[in-house]
């Protein structure tokens, strides 16, 4: 049965059990500091794993980070390489540290047309901190919403025609646990960095009733007390859910 959130119509008070973030920003830090692009993504990814450690101190279960779009492919030749590569090494570098601090990490997205060397390496973390089950850590890589639901769409649409589902039944849960996020509850909070007011494409079918948080700070600027100050945020709102 699929975890999704059943809750109350407000909700003011409540803790974030699932953080979505939006990395933006490491590019034009690069360019700021007088730096290639690929500098910037190596610092993004070290505060990657520094809130990873902040958010499991201030007692979040799942964070979710959007690391590359399908539409990123179409970015210059050498900072996609680069990029992959920084895939690759981060998945390698990490897995002792994850397992040590009690981490599960999953990668979510069309995984199957990545590098091999970088599909392989996320893979093989997926399989190291499998049995971890403190926070939940979910990496979307050549992630697109609207290709997830495609994809859930067809697959369930396949079921339906091998008699293995019946069309009446489906519903939003059974839709959820064709997405690439099954398993997962819908985020209670999206984080946007680096100033930008849009979700671009980024889990559209979970964040339907999210709280947004958009900081104009960029991505390797990010830290601890920004994390707080969302949290905070989040904490001071009376949640809704389209009523």
């Amino acid at each position: 049965m699929i975890e999704r959130a059943r809750v109350p119509e407000r909700a003011g008070g409540a803790a974030a059990r699932h953080i979505a973030i939006i990395m933006d920003g490491n590019r034009r830090w690069a360019e700021r500091h007088k730096l290639a692009a690929s500098e910037g993504h190596k610092a993004g990814a070290e505060t990657l794993r520094r809130v990873t450690r902040s958010a499991t101190r201030a007692g979040v279960e799942y964070l979710t980070a959007f690391a590359f779009s399908e539409e990123n492919w179409r970015r210059d030749p050498a900072e996609v390489g680069a990029l992959m590569e920084l895939l690759r090494s981060f998945a390698e570098r990490e897995g002792p540290s994850l397992v040590a601090e009690n981490v599960r990490f999953r990668a979510i997205g069309r995984l199957a047309e990545l590098p091999e060397p970088a599909r392989n390496a996320l893979q093989a973390l997926e399989r190291l901190t499998a049995r971890n089950d403190g926070l939940t850590l979910s990496l979307a890589v050549n992630y697109g919403a609207r290709s997830e639901l495609c994809d859930a769409v067809r697959a369930l649409a396949r079921d339906v025609a091998a008699g293995k589902l019946d069309a009446s039944a489906v519903d939003g849960d059974v839709l959820a646990g064709y997405l690439y996020t099954a398993g997962l509850p819908d985020p209670d909070l999206l984080i946007r960095t680096g100033g930008e007011l849009r979700v671009s494409n980024f889990l559209l079918y979970q964040i339907a009733y999210s709280e947004l948080w958009s900081t104009p700070v960029q991505w390797p600027d990010f830290d601890d007390s920004l994390l707080r100050e969302a949290l905070r945020a989040f904490a001071s709102r009376q949640r809704r859910f389209g009523t």
